[in-house]
């Protein structure tokens, strides 16, 4: 059946919240999330062509970034559309507050730099945000020191670390994104709610933050 695969042109690449995820949740590279990491920094503009096909997922042979690409629409992780509707968020600290919101049932979430500083902010007060970040910074690490233990033996593939209460319900969530050689931390309190387009939106506005070489600083 590979064999039979054609692209279908005059289409815009869409990447699905679930590709997003699956593009920035982890610092190990693959085919994948090659791909899908470059089709969220392209142009929302840019159709999809054979050429840019095999440029986004870094290789010569059409036949394989096809399959690649038909591997990914399997998943769920994109699919193509008529008309672009994805978003670019404008990098600054109230550019990506307009979104971060939406990304949290309370309303309430950070964006957190490798080095424990959050840099956008959402419903929390200056003095909590600090420790957050400061706290997200330290638990992931946590986790990455003994991500061994976690994917070996326990067989749990998930970076994200929470706080739950008594029932299981996320009160606290942080996930670690990795945008290129870039660790951020993106914070939610309550129930996250990371299958939308808000949080496209975010990856795609880090993936310009990472490009630019930007520090957004608190205010």
């Amino acid at each position: 059946m590979d064999s039979t695969l054609q692209l279908h042109h005059d289409l815009y690449p869409k990447v699905m919240p679930a590709g997003a995820f699956y593009a920035v949740s982890s610092p190990s590279h693959s085919a994948s999330r090659m791909l899908l990491a470059n089709i969220l920094q392209a142009d929302i503009n840019a159709k999809l062509t054979e050429e840019r096909l095999r440029q986004w997922a870094e290789t010569d042979g059409a036949h394989t970034a096809l399959n690649l690409l038909y591997r990914l629409q399997r998943l769920e992780f994109l699919y193509g559309e008529t008309k672009p509707s994805s978003q670019l968020v404008k990098v600054t600290s109230d550019g990506f507050e307009d979104i971060l919101g939406q990304l949290s049932d309370s309303h309430k979430a950070l964006l957190v730099d490798q080095d424990g500083f959050y840099f956008a902010n959402v419903g929390f007060n200056h003095e909590t945000a600090e420790e957050v970040a400061n706290l997200a910074s330290e638990a992931t690490r946590l986790t990455e020191k003994h991500s061994l233990l976690i994917k070996n033996n326990l067989n749990i593939y998930n970076n994200a670390i929470g706080i739950c209460d008594p029932a299981g319900q996320s009160e606290l969530t942080f996930f670690p994104l990795y945008i290129g050689n870039t660790k951020n931390i993106l914070v939610t309190a309550g129930l996250p709610l990371l299958n939308s387009e808000a949080f496209v939106t975010m990856v795609r506005g880090l993936f310009v933050l990472a490009g630019e070489d930007i520090h957004v600083v608190n205010e």
